[in-house]
């Protein structure tokens, strides 16, 4: 196997053998958005980019077709291509896999020039912004693909926003604020981490927010697809995450007490 190519295949296993895999990797699942290159990608590849912090890369000469340049001295990352080749069997031509090649891309943070569609749209003055930034999370503007809004990882210590909602924010500082109380997130999305963060985001829309009570009837949709991968009802799944969501709320609303932390981690 080419070692390039090996490389990549190890890199991946070895972060879902760490469980460094946030909820945030949900991404690669969904398609991204028609205009970007990564749109065409498998799933391998965009989990490849994930984990190489960005959402999105592209080639030397696709970057200049966006009228950016990769700045001097960045390394590039690696995907891989298939390679396929044609084969006679039984009297037949046919179209056979040989293999994958390692293509080399570029993230988009390692590329300067003219503004990308999804940058131009900017970070809104959001409330609780400061705090993002006190924790030392990094908030910045991410393709969306009306799928998904928003992620946050807690190994990188970022959150991504493809829309201006403030509850989307919200949202992803929600679950920013659990993982410090718990010590980190489990991998994949839990059910019930997600329950907190969506009912601690339209809380934190009543109590600071400017859009009280515009996102209630997506946030309930959102708990109920939740509740039901528990096997209860919306009511129980919430009042089963309550004094969690409850001290997630103190911690970003500056209230937090001295046992909640070890409170938490017990749970």
């Amino acid at each position: 196997m080419n070692k390039k190519v090996k490389s990549v295949l190890n890199s991946i296993l070895d972060q879902f053998k760490s469980g460094n895999i946030p909820a945030s990797v949900a991404f690669s699942q969904y398609p991204a958005p028609k205009n970007i290159p990564l749109h065409a990608w498998s799933f391998l590849n965009r989990t490849v980019c994930f984990f190489s912090g960005t959402m999105d890369a592209r080639g030397f000469r696709q970057w200049q077709k966006a009228n950016r340049q990769v700045k001097k001295g960045v390394k590039a990352i690696y995907i891989l291509a298939p390679m396929f080749f044609k084969k006679e069997q039984d009297g037949e031509e046919k179209i056979v896999l040989g293999g994958f090649k390692p293509v080399p891309v570029f993230r988009s943070e390692d590329t300067e020039g003219e503004p990308l569609d999804y940058e131009v749209i900017g970070l809104p003055d959001l409330p609780l912004l400061e705090l993002a930034e006190e924790w030392g999370i990094t908030v910045k503007n991410i393709p969306g693909n009306f799928q998904y809004y928003g992620f946050y990882s807690d190994k990188r210590k970022e959150i991504g926003l493809a829309s201006k909602d403030e509850c989307i924010f919200f949202h992803e500082l929600s679950h920013s604020a659990h993982a410090r109380l718990k010590g980190g997130l489990k991998p994949g999305q839990d059910p019930c981490e997600e329950i907190v963060a969506d009912l601690s985001a339209q809380a934190l829309c009543s109590l600071v927010g400017k859009s009280d009570g515009k996102y209630l009837g997506n946030t309930y949709r959102y708990i109920e697809r939740y509740a039901r991968k528990m096997k209860k009802s919306t009511i129980t799944a919430c009042m089963q995450v309550l004094d969690e969501t409850e001290q997630v709320l103190n911690l970003i609303l500056g209230k937090e007490g001295p046992c909640t932390v070890q409170k938490l981690k017990r749970t």
